[in-house]
């Protein structure tokens, strides 16, 4: 793991593949994951650049002081900001939390990286979060793991071991950060500033995620205005991991047009 200091804390991030040609893509997680979720994202060596982060309280990175919301997505954004100028970055491709950190980042603080396109996968303009998962999170964690680990949610259909090693994940990033991450979901929504978003983007969704369905990507290709919409079948929230060679392709293909 590489590490970069900014805001007095230290920010851990992986390159996975670093002999490609065009743009590097910063892979940004979601809510209570790591950097270890694009680990198939490693296949594109020799293809393009790929870099994964950790965000502050997760994986190896420190943890920062931050409210939910607003205040907790402005400290991940120094996190994505800081690793993305730190390995040259332009392009962010960003899971659930993570694709909503990089809307914010292509809405608010565009000038501060020389960003030339978006990834928007298992995301949304508004995260609205099921008040039930909101209080469970709260007061009964391995209730909440185990129904973000059910059916069409974080995953499809796959090997009981992916799932029990994002349980472990989840669990090992702990109550009070993931509780946080959701919490600053639930309070997003820029659903009436997309038209800001000046680079293209591509918004993927797995077929059959019930957590950010696919009505969401609709929104955001018709609302951004130079976004492509993609479809990865036999997957859900977590493409990437589920179906790795179509996320890939549909990958390899925005950048190929960039």
């Amino acid at each position: 793991m590489e590490r970069i200091s900014h805001h007095g804390r230290e920010t851990a991030y992986r390159i996975l593949a670093d002999d490609g040609t065009g743009p590097t893509t910063l892979c940004i997680h979601g809510s209570g994951g790591t950097h270890a979720v694009w680990k198939a994202q490693a296949r594109l060596r020799g293809e393009y650049s790929i870099v994964a982060l950790d965000l502050s309280g997760h994986g190896e990175s420190e943890d920062v002081e931050a409210e939910p919301g607003v205040e907790t997505l402005a400290a991940y954004a120094d996190d994505v900001l800081a690793v993305a100028n730190a390995t040259g970055a332009r392009v962010l491709c960003g899971n659930s939390l993570g694709g909503a950190i990089a809307q914010w980042i292509a809405i608010e603080r565009a000038s501060e990286m020389d960003l030339e396109g978006l990834v928007l996968h298992g995301t949304g303009a508004k995260l609205t979060v099921l008040r039930d998962l909101l209080t469970w999170l709260a007061d009964d964690f391995e209730r909440a793991i185990e129904f973000l680990h059910g059916d069409g949610r974080l995953f499809y259909d796959v090997a009981e071991e992916h799932r029990e090693l994002s349980r472990a994940v989840m669990r090992d990033t702990g109550q009070p950060v993931v509780e946080r991450d959701f919490r600053t979901c639930h309070e997003f929504d820029v659903r009436d500033r997309l038209a800001a978003i000046d680079v293209p983007a591509i918004a993927v969704v797995g077929e059959h995620d019930r957590l950010t369905p696919p009505s969401y990507h609709e929104f955001l290709a018709a609302e951004i205005p130079n976004c492509n919409r993609a479809v990865i079948e036999d997957a859900a929230h977590l493409a990437m991991i589920e179906q790795p060679r179509a996320f890939n392709a549909a990958l390899t293909e925005f950048l190929d047009r960039l």
